[in-house]
Order: C-alpha cells, then sequence, then structure tokens
C-alpha cells in the first residue's frame, strides 16, 4: 500500500523591491496614507527607540536601586530573625548572665584585696614552716598589673625531705586563696636533703581606683599618637 504524500508548502514571495519603493514614496506629512508594512516597521523602531532611552535614562538605575533594597530586605529579614530568636530566649540569657556573674564573684572572693596581701605571704610562709621546711629565700617580687588582678611572683628556695616537700605543695593548694607555684626545680643538697626553688603566684584583684587607672592606660595606649604641626 503507498503512503500518501503531502503537498508541499509553497512560501510566498516577497518582492523587496516594491517594499523598497513604499519607503521612497513616503510622505511624512501624512503618516497616515503610508502602506501597512513600513508603518508597521516604523512604529516597531520608534517603540524599540523608547524602550531604549527609557532603560537608559531611568529604569536602569532604578532597578539597580530595586535590587539593592532587595538585598537590604534579605539582611534586615535576617537581623529581625535573630533579634527575635534573642527576645525568646531573652530569660534564659539573663538566667546565664546571673550564673556568670555568680561564678565570677566566687572566683573574685579567692582574690585578696591590697590590704590582705600581707596575711596571705604569711599563710604561705607558714604552710612551708608547719612541714619544717627551712626557707633560704623567700622573696616577693614587683606586682604584674592585669585587666582587673594583680599578680604577685614570689621566688622561694626551701630545704627538706621528700615528704615534706610534697606536703608544702599539698598545703599551698588548700589555701583558701589562689596560689601557683610554677618552675619547680628540685635537687639534692650536700647534706642528703633536697632543695626546692619555685615562683609562687599569688594574685589579688584591684580596687575601683587601680581597675579605672589600667582602663585609662590602656585607652592611652590604644589612641593614635598626635598629628605633628609640623609643615
Amino acid at each position: 500500500m503507498k503512503t500518501p504524500t503531502l503537498p508541499k508548502l509553497k512560501l510566498p514571495e516577497v518582492d523587496f523591491k516594491a517594499l523598497l519603493e513604499e519607503f521612497q514614496t513616503l510622505d511624512p506629512k501624512d503618516p497616515g496614507l503610508w502602506p501597512l508594512f513600513p508603518r508597521i516597521v516604523i512604529w516597531t523602531g520608534l517603540f524599540v527607540l523608547l524602550l531604549a532611552g527609557a532603560w537608559w535614562f531611568g529604569w536602569g538605575s532604578q532597578l539597580d536601586e530595586l535590587d539593592g533594597k532587595v538585598q537590604q530586605e534579605a539582611t534586615l529579614k535576617e537581623e529581625w530573625l535573630n533579634k527575635k530568636k534573642q527576645a525568646v530566649n531573652l530569660d534564659e540569657y539573663r538566667k546565664q548572665l546571673a550564673e556568670i556573674d555568680r561564678s565570677f564573684g566566687a572566683l573574685l572572693r579567692q582574690l585578696p584585696n591590697k590590704a590582705e596581701m600581707e596575711a596571705m605571704l604569711v599563710d604561705i610562709n607558714q604552710a612551708g614552716v608547719g612541714r619544717g621546711l627551712q626557707f633560704e629565700l623567700f622573696k616577693p617580687g614587683s606586682e604584674v598589673m592585669k585587666d582587673f588582678y594583680a599578680e604577685l611572683p614570689i621566688t622561694i628556695k626551701l630545704l627538706g625531705n621528700y615528704h615534706d616537700l610534697g606536703g608544702f605543695t599539698g598545703d599551698i593548694a588548700k589555701l583558701s586563696r589562689i596560689v601557683t607555684l610554677n618552675d619547680i626545680d628540685i635537687s639534692a643538697d650536700k647534706n642528703g636533703g633536697l632543695t626546692m626553688t619555685t615562683i609562687a603566684k599569688t594574685f589579688r584583684y584591684l580596687d575601683e581606683a587601680e581597675v579605672a587607672k589600667q582602663k585609662k592606660a590602656a585607652a592611652a595606649k590604644a589612641a593614635p599618637p598626635p598629628k605633628s604641626d609640623k609643615k
């Protein structure tokens, strides 16, 4: 059985010469009499030029501004969500802050004030004497100021036996105030005993005047140097 063949479609021929003549015979004073094709081409071209001009003189900057506003909106939404989360958890944050204040206060109470430092040094000395140790050196150094506390290093040299020296370090750890033993060096002496050299560090908190002085010094250090008036 033969497959039927479809008739071939024939595209209409375009007379470019006649179209060109239509454009050449246009009367600019009477557009209403122009042929259809030239009118379509000219009005389409004018419409395209109008769109290009509007884009160039206004729409481009407005669209850029719109993109910026969209990005700003996204940023503001994210900030709003973060603040909303913080507001929802505000009570929990307050509880955590109160707990931090309590913990900080407990730690601060372990630091003596300026007036109590002398008693602190006596306690360290008594911890060694109570163990029967002999002090060859007990020399407090210069205080090192920190943000809210001062650190006092004390160079100590003790003579005694192994168990008494160990007991001394345990007694230091049990003191009500914070004392650390650093750079511990133990060596045997000529009499068969042991010599322990260490730097004990104890701490005290600064009073309000000292804290204010520290902040003022830190601010002065961070400030840029004054500009020279030399010309």
